[in-house]
């Protein structure tokens, strides 16, 4: 007959409570690696993140109509120059006051636009041609 090996792991038969432990450490160890480093998020998080999304590029798209608009301007060369010449802060108001970041059927301006077309026109070296700006767009 042969014998058979009944120590080590194969004969350790684990208690109902060492079990129910034993998943719920593994449970609790899986959360936290995967919300830490998984990558994984929340609903609440997520709505967040789409909402700040969102945000982002209305504000990204109304400053590419506003540099449009700024640059198709008569006086543009003048209003770069006077632009730079503004404080960080006051280069938001100086484009909102322009009317460069306005555009038609909104009843409000968007929060962000007119400091990201200011970020964006202050950034320029020189204007570009208005076929440039078409083109790009």
């Amino acid at each position: 007959m042969a014998e058979t090996n009944d120590s080590g792991w194969a004969a350790y038969r684990p208690s109902k409570s060492v079990w129910f432990w034993s998943v719920v450490g593994s449970s609790i160890l899986t959360m936290v690696v995967g919300f830490t480093w998984g990558g994984w998020t929340t609903a609440g998080r997520a709505g967040s993140m789409a909402d700040l999304a969102v945000r982002q590029a209305r504000a990204e798209l109304i400053s590419n109509v506003c540099v449009h608009n700024f640059v198709s301007a008569p006086d543009a060369a003048q209003n770069l120059v006077e632009l730079k010449s503004k404080s960080s802060w006051e280069q938001d108001n100086f484009i909102e006051e322009g009317g460069w970041a306005v555009v038609a059927g909104l009843s409000k301006p968007v929060p962000d636009a007119a400091d990201t077309c200011a970020d964006a026109l202050v950034s320029l070296e020189e204007l570009p041609s208005l076929s440039e700006v078409e083109t790009s767009s």
